[in-house]
């Protein structure tokens, strides 16, 4: 599958095993006001550093990954989110 970004920069994303998957999903730490809004994701950079690793298929090295902007990186956390949590909220019969 490929990816393009409001930026214009077009990435190829792998196939990744369902353990993979699970650990992604497993990585990502919610975090809610008292009134039980959302506020944010706990530990938020190398959380979309670990999911940019593991998902894209191509050069992941620190080099390339720095050159990424702050909205590039959210643009692609959230389209990877997307992509693997699909069907969760259906349960099979």
């Amino acid at each position: 599958m490929e990816v393009k970004l409001k930026s214009g920069r077009k990435l190829k994303l792998k196939d990744i095993s369902l353990d993979d998957r699970d650990a992604l999903l497993d990585s990502v730490e919610y975090t809610y006001k008292d009134d039980g809004s959302f506020l944010g994701i706990k530990m938020m950079n190398s959380t979309m550093t670990k999911w940019m690793r593991t998902c894209i298929d191509g050069d992941t090295s620190d080099k390339v990954l720095i050159g990424f902007k702050l909205e590039e990186k959210t643009e692609l956390f959230t389209i990877l989110q997307e992509k693997y949590t699909m069907g969760e909220e259906k349960a099979s019969k």
